[in-house]
């Protein structure tokens, strides 16, 4: 990260252990404000695990986070998943429609969601305004992951996690979510960390790439990096050799 960059999310000598098991270790790294962050590792790295600990559903066992310069212990857990918001691979839904689904974050507040922002969400996302009133069980896959950014976006987050959000979808679909934040990024200057086993959809889509294995960090930088990495370990996970 570049002297003049500011952190959105801090990391210093952060671990988690549990059960046993010392899941994330000595972690220290920043995530660049504004910037698309790819987090790529084989399975088991403590990728999940890490977005857990910035959005305050886990705590670190040592060392210290720092959302936007503050202390994430200084944070309301509820205000901090405001400010944190988190899309992920399987986009759970409440059994009712669209309308019904976009407006749960507002719901939640005891507050309702304005007709004219729920379709301004729904078109950021490239839905038309008759998907309001459509049962969620009759949406496509890719249609479903549009409407799960789209209601993570109703709390206007500075910063945005998503974790495998294309693994189950086609490649036309994959391409369109790609490119759906990508506008989100520059439309809102949101800060995206996304965690993806797809290399290709990594240096596409991000500018800047976490290399995480076993817990921890082993290279970052550019995401060109994965085209030519320093770190041995991580050249022969980039050659399919560490699965």
């Amino acid at each position: 990260m570049s002297a003049a960059a500011k952190a959105a999310i801090r990391l210093e000598n952060v671990s988690y252990s549990a059960d046993g098991l010392d899941i994330l270790k000595n972690i220290t790294g920043s995530f660049e404000e504004g910037r698309i962050t790819t987090l790529v590792g084989p399975s088991g790295a403590g990728k999940t695990t890490l977005f857990r600990l910035c959005n305050g559903l886990r705590s670190p066992s040592s060392g210290d986070i720092y959302i936007d310069g503050k202390n994430i212990q200084e944070f309301e857990p509820t205000a901090l998943r405001r400010h944190v918001g988190i899309a992920l691979q399987n986009a759970a839904m409440v059994r009712g429609s669209v309308r019904k689904n976009l407006a749960l974050p507002m719901t939640l507040q005891a507050k309702e969601l304005p007709e004219k922002e729920a379709e301004e969400y729904l078109e950021v996302v490239g839905l038309d305004k008759s998907f309001l009133d459509r049962k969620t069980k009759d949406l496509s896959g890719g249609q479903r992951q549009k409407l799960s950014i789209a209601r993570t976006l109703v709390n206007n987050p500075k910063i945005l996690l998503l974790d495998e959000i294309t693994s189950s979808l086609d490649r036309v679909s994959q391409q369109d979510i790609e490119e759906l934040i990508q506008r989100i990024n520059e439309k809102y200057n949101t800060t995206i960390i996304w965690i993806t086993h797809n290399l290709t959809q990594a240096l596409n889509v991000g500018e800047n790439t976490w290399v995480m294995m076993e817990g921890e960090v082993v290279e970052t930088g550019k995401s060109s990096l994965l085209n030519n990495p320093e770190n041995e370990r991580v050249k022969h996970f980039v050659k399919g050799e560490v699965e």
